[in-house]
């Protein structure tokens, strides 16, 4: 074992999911509501909903063509980095591997059908029936990916024999039991993330001083889509944690600071550690039973029930904080939102709450990311769980170091570039020029 080798292997990789997770969720979640948008618009003849549609799938192929580079990356070091892992689990992993790249062709071959035969069709519901296999493809692609990571929470189809895997079955590692509340946690979190960012750019174009009714109709449509899709995450978040409670007791004990086997157990919001005592936490009485078990009197299982050298980092409890509380925060403002659309509060249109709202793009963005590094980190000491730990698996290379500069210099061109295309994509197209091109050309 490298040392050195391990930890900046771990590096990169975090480097490189940090950075791919944004463009992956992007393409998982804005497929969806491109089409849902122009689904509202043909329904109710309304032009500015297509255009929604029409502006949102020019800024998505930016994206995707970051993504498919990130992604690629990704694979390649699944290789580099992880050779003793792939050595040993390539024969159960190769089948969603496979999976996901088929689903992202499929993806690809109708995404360019739909945005080459804008106006093609006199009647626009044949024009989107385009965007379902688009749809379907993103979240299968992200769905295959996920039960990738699944197996590696929960590996099993499988008999180990001398450090060698046999009686295979790829298909019975694929549907393990991390797989059901991993991949709709993924598949939802980015539906609602993508709203919230979307809704962001609203909000800021808003309060900026542009009144214009686009603007107006694409943040009612996101709050709503986002509140749904925020309820939809709570409910599967309580799935995720009665998941961990049964079959990965160490993570949800390191996320929760619970580090003694006891029932009643509190939920603990924040805090700090000092020589293993916890100070200055939020403790709200019974939760961690109920979210382990539905029962609020339930014995949940403490750290004291593992080996120290078994223990995931402690500090996984932040990112589980801050993931949560985002979470509840957009809930609540979204929620917000729509009850003040509904009383007619005009508080809504105040620069101050749509600033609210463009912090909601971010913060959506910033609980995706510590939900990632709650799932990666959350499973060390193993990168297959009760199989294999991350230092077996890891690459014994002195050259990591490099990798990293390189690719570090990569994710920044990356980052630039899009950012910059797509600010003047749409700099250079705003919403009133090309709503009066469409009018001299009759389209509207």
């Amino acid at each position: 074992m490298n040392e050195s080798a391990v930890f900046w292997s771990r590096i990169l990789t975090e480097v490189t999911l940090s950075f791919h997770i944004i463009y992956a969720t992007l393409g998982v979640g804005v497929p969806i509501l491109i089409m849902i948008a122009q689904w509202v618009g043909i329904k109710n003849n309304d032009e500015h909903y297509i255009l929604m549609a029409r502006r949102w799938a020019r800024g998505f192929v930016i994206t995707v063509a970051v993504g498919v580079v990130t992604g690629t990356v990704m694979g390649l070091q699944l290789s580099l980095l992880w050779p003793n892992f792939m050595q040993v689990a390539g024969q159960l992993i190769a089948l969603p591997l496979f999976l996901e790249t088929f689903a992202f062709f499929f993806e690809a071959i109708f995404l360019g059908i739909y945005l080459y035969t804008w106006d093609r069709f006199e009647n626009q519901k044949k024009h989107l029936l385009l965007l379902i296999p688009v749809a379907i493809g993103a979240s299968m692609s992200s769905m295959f990916i996920t039960i990738l990571n699944a197996f590696m929470n929960a590996p099993q189809g499988f008999d180990m024999v001398d450090g060698q895997l046999i009686n295979i079955q790829p298909l019975v590692a694929m549907f393990n039991p991390a797989m059901p509340t991993k991949v709709a946690h993924v598949l939802v979190t980015a539906y609602m993330t993508c709203a919230f960012i979307l809704a962001s750019i609203a909000a800021y174009k808003l309060m900026r001083g542009s009144n214009h009714i686009y603007h107006k109709k694409a943040l009612y449509l996101l709050m709503k889509l986002g509140f749904i899709f925020t309820v939809a995450t709570v409910i599967i978040g309580d799935f995720s944690g009665k998941y961990l409670a049964e079959y990965q007791p160490e993570k949800l004990a390191a996320a929760e600071w619970h580090f003694e086997t006891s029932e009643n157990a509190p939920l603990v919001l924040f805090g700090v550690l000092d020589d293993g005592e916890i100070k200055y936490a939020i403790e709200i009485p019974y939760i961690l039973s109920v979210l382990a078990h539905s029962n609020p009197t339930a014995e949940v299982i403490g750290l004291d029930q593992f080996p120290v050298e078994e223990h995931p980092p402690y500090y996984i409890h932040y990112f589980f904080d801050v993931m949560v509380m985002i979470g509840m925060f957009m809930l609540f403002i979204s929620a917000i939102y729509l009850l003040a659309i509904w009383r007619k509060w005009s508080f809504i249109r105040s620069k101050w709450f749509r600033f609210i709202v463009v912090l909601g793009g971010p913060l959506s963005v910033i609980a995706i990311e510590t939900g990632w590094w709650l799932a990666e980190v959350g499973r060390q000491p193993w990168v297959l769980r009760g199989y294999m730990t991350t230092a077996e698996g890891a690459t014994t290379s002195d050259h990591v170091e490099l990798m990293l500069i390189l690719f570090s210099i990569l994710y920044f061109i990356l980052a630039v570039g899009s950012i910059v295309t797509l600010h003047r994509m749409f700099k250079n197209n705003p919403i009133v020029k090309e709503i009066a091109k469409r009018s001299s050309k009759g389209d509207v």
